[in-house]
């Protein structure tokens, strides 16, 4: 069993950057393929970010290319996802995820992840 903690989340002008954080428990994180979602109020979940198990491997939604960053540090069994020139619509509860080892790299796909995070918020004002 895998669990996931969030952090990072707050309010940011628009502009603004965050960095959000996702540790991880278990010793086999370098083999889990981990992913960022969001979900703002009223939509569905949407996907973010993707990273592979050695980071070599990296997908991001269309709307962040450019201004989002995935990164793993294996070593501290955390994920990271840096966000810069952050957009009002960018407000969200933003969740990590992780795919069951064996599956190398990451997909866009919310039901192909197994284990996933509490959530952290993200409010951008205009």
């Amino acid at each position: 069993q895998v669990q996931l903690v969030e952090s990072g989340g707050g309010l940011v002008q628009a502009g603004g950057s965050l960095r959000l954080s996702c540790a991880t428990s278990g010793r086999t994180f370098s083999r889990y393929a981990m992913g960022w979602f969001r979900q703002a109020p009223g939509k569905e979940r949407e996907f973010v970010a993707t990273i592979s198990w050695s980071g070599g491997t990296t997908w991001y939604e269309d709307s962040v290319k450019g201004r989002f960053t995935i990164s793993r540090d294996n070593a501290k069994n955390t994920v990271y996802l840096q966000m810069n020139t952050l957009k009002p619509e960018d407000t969200a509860v933003y969740y990590c995820a992780a795919r069951s080892p064996g599956a190398e790299i990451g997909t866009t796909f919310a039901s192909q992840y197994d284990y996933w995070g509490q959530g952290t918020q993200v409010t951008v004002s205009s």
